[in-house]
């Protein structure tokens, strides 16, 4: 199904460890969503959905409060939300999710890092098909059966429910996001070790010797630009 959870955990690890770094996405993420609505996540969903994801990487609460302070006040910064599509080496593919104010920049920087190590961008949809749109979530547990048969009898259509390493693991459709995390805290799971909404691959390729290293430094590289979010790829890692 798509990336291993292995290689999510991985990811999410790897972010975990840059703490500053982390929260200042989650800010700024904060204030454009809190920007493009009201400021208020009970009638905001899309403020609702990024503050969710921010507790599950333990993001202070003062951030959050600031962020959306500033969207209610002062703050008068215009954000769009843009996506890239490119290829890294030997047939890996990358979708690289950026949140910016201002697009000439952005779009150098993330060329930049595609083409200094190994890759170069495509245009848009080049990729993004090879790709399915997925929430999910992991949670504390590993009687995996009585969740599927919960969310069965909530009449929601999951792609997959699994355990691995003492988590339970679901995949569904990124529509059903907020009806399967609504229906998951009816059973009584209030923590989450992720909630997302991730473009998984639908078929992973290997690599090894410089296009590995070639790669995970073009990861490095894009992860490291302030206006890059999330990044997406094909690629198995261990």
């Amino acid at each position: 199904m798509g990336r291993k959870w292995a290689n999510i955990v991985a990811k999410k690890t790897a972010k975990d460890a840059n703490n500053s770094k982390i929260y200042a996405k989650f800010g700024i993420e904060i204030y454009a969503a809190a920007k493009s609505g009201e400021p208020d996540p009970h009638s905001n969903q899309k403020l609702r959905f990024v503050i969710e994801r921010a507790k599950t990487y333990n993001v202070p609460k003062h951030i959050i409060d600031r962020a959306i302070e500033k969207a209610k006040g002062s703050g008068d910064e215009t954000y769009s939300e843009l996506r890239y599509e490119g290829f890294g080496p030997n047939g890996s593919m990358v979708i690289v999710d950026t949140l910016t104010n201002n697009v000439n920049r952005t779009v150098a920087d993330v060329r930049s890092a595609f083409n200094k190590n190994g890759g170069n961008m495509g245009v848009s949809g080049a990729v993004a098909y090879m790709f399915d749109n997925t929430a999910i979530f992991g949670f504390a547990g590993t009687d995996v059966d009585e969740i599927f048969e919960f969310l069965m009898e909530k009449e929601i259509d999951v792609r997959d429910v699994f355990e691995e390493e003492g988590q339970i693991i679901v995949y569904g459709d990124s529509i059903d996001f907020h009806a399967i995390q609504e229906a998951l805290k009816e059973k009584g799971i209030e923590e989450f070790s992720v909630a997302e909404i991730q473009m998984l691959a639908q078929s992973e390729v290997e690599l090894t010797g410089d296009d590995l290293a070639n790669f995970e430094k073009m990861m490095d590289a894009l992860d490291d630009l302030e206006d890059v979010q999330s990044i997406y790829h094909n690629v198995e890692l261990d």
